[in-house]
């Protein structure tokens, strides 16, 4: 059975829809950030941190290459992953890609007091988000399979996804 791939903008749902697809469809979720910081031992805050962004691309490439050997799994994917193609690429050989889509207004609302994504941690948050979503939201439209409306509950949006990848 081939995977299922969550893509979408930071806030989108990622983690709550993997959650609930999870619980419909009994298939394993793995978060590949959770999967970087259990593999590296060191939070992806951390990593930036420490070794910038390019250390923490290379580690999610070979992430998404591990990850995408597996079958029959929802892979929930970081806000920037999929915005290269080297990632696209190995997780498409045995994955469906499927972008939960959500307007930047939810985004800024659902993502104004968070402190843990570090491309956040700026004092012009919602500048770097309408940048940020103005750079990514063509890259992951061209590389979903299937586009979601992710401004619905997350039991919807995992329902629509299920429906939509039979």
């Amino acid at each position: 059975m081939k995977n299922i791939i969550l893509c979408g903008f930071m806030g989108c749902g990622k983690t709550t829809v993997g959650e609930n697809l999870k619980k419909k469809s009994g298939m394993n979720l793995i978060d590949t950030d959770a999967y970087i910081e259990e593999t590296e031992g060191i939070t992806i805050s951390k990593i930036f941190e420490k070794y910038g962004e390019s250390y923490f691309r290379d580690l999610e490439y070979k992430a998404c290459k591990e990850l995408s050997k597996k079958s029959g799994i929802i892979i929930s994917t970081g806000g920037g992953a999929l915005t290269f193609q080297r990632n696209v690429d190995v997780l498409k050989e045995n994955g469906t890609i499927v972008l939960i889509d959500v307007p930047l207004e939810v985004l800024k609302e659902r993502l104004k007091n968070d402190t843990t994504r570090p491309l956040l941690q700026r004092p012009d948050k919602d500048e770097a988000m309408k940048e940020l979503y103005e750079k990514r939201m063509p890259l992951y439209k061209s590389a979903s399979d299937v586009v979601i409306n992710g401004d619905n509950s997350p039991l919807k949006v995992a329902s629509d996804i299920l429906n939509a990848v039979k």
